[in-house]
């Protein structure tokens, strides 16, 4: 009795497998037909994908009629019909927050010379000096990159040593464009307007003066005919501060000068303290010459 009992469930175990194996079966093989069909259509599109880059390789006329039935071509083509980026002048009268005044400057700057390793290490040089001096005058970052992009381009046109510019700055202004001394120097290199009105007859004229960019050029091209009349950098370096009638300069120049081999320490890459003691270097590095 027990036997037939035991019989009887088995049977009906088997009954009810028999009955759910063939739709599992026909379950499993409908998902390794999708799987095989996939990776049949996987390759297929890499081998497509890597014949047609191959012809557009050997035939750049293939990829211009390519182009014709692209969706997104129309955009394209109003992307490559933008207007240029405006010239540095331009860019003073136009309000923009830091940043974004910044990366168009950065954009302006590299645009012409990407791909020049002078270019790429212009740029990293401009990084790290930039970085320090927001540092040590308590600068926004943004803005301190602006400035010394400005600088550095300005330095490259009237071919003057970009990091002697900066180092007057830091002592003329401590980098404060809206500077103002009760004589009337005005701005980050601390320029006599009234005394140099036609110098910012091109860009926007006296009252540019306190125009970050305006006043880097202007105050640049002072510097570089002081240093050309003088005849070296020290004596430029007294005419600029104003003591050319005068036994001394009472410490500018020495000043400019250590500030100009802390700059030139960190475009190098080296660590440079940021807060620094007053006594300077006895062996302080010349800036290049004029025409560097």
């Amino acid at each position: 009795m027990f036997n037939r009992f035991i019989k009887a469930i088995a049977g009906f175990a088997k009954g009810k497998l028999n009955q759910y194996a063939a739709p599992m079966a026909f379950f499993r093989d409908m998902v390794n037909g999708f799987l095989t069909t996939a990776h049949h259509a996987v390759m297929i599109t890499g081998v497509a994908a890597i014949t047609v880059l191959s012809i557009m390789y050997f035939k750049p006329d293939f990829t211009n009629d390519l182009k014709a039935f692209l969706p997104f071509t129309s955009a394209i083509a109003e992307d490559d019909s933008a207007p240029a980026l405006p010239h540095m002048v331009n860019l003073m009268d136009v309000p923009a927050k830091p940043l974004a005044l910044a990366d168009t400057f950065n954009t302006a700057l590299l645009a012409n010379n990407t791909e020049s390793k002078s270019a790429r290490l212009s740029h990293q040089q401009q990084l790290l000096v930039s970085d320090w001096i927001s540092k040590r005058y308590h600068v926004a970052g943004d803005a301190t990159y602006m400035l010394v992009s400005a600088t550095y381009q300005t330095a490259d046109e009237i071919k003057l040593d970009p990091l002697l510019i900066l180092a007057v700055m830091a002592i003329e202004s401590g980098f404060n464009p809206f500077a103002e001394s009760p004589v009337g120097a005005q701005g980050l290199m601390q320029v006599m307007s009234k005394l140099h009105h036609e110098k910012f007859e091109d860009l926007g004229g006296v009252k540019a003066a306190l125009n970050p960019v305006a006043n880097i050029k202007v105050g640049s091209l002072i510097l570089k005919d002081y240093v050309t009349r003088g005849g070296s950098v020290e004596a430029g370096l007294k005419l600029y501060v104003g003591a050319a009638d005068l036994e001394n300069d009472a410490g500018y120049g020495a000043k400019v000068l250590a500030e100009y081999r802390r700059l030139k320490e960190v475009s190098l890459g080296r660590k440079v303290p940021i807060i620094t003691t007053t006594s300077a270097s006895k062996s302080v590095p010349k800036p290049d010459d004029v025409d560097s």
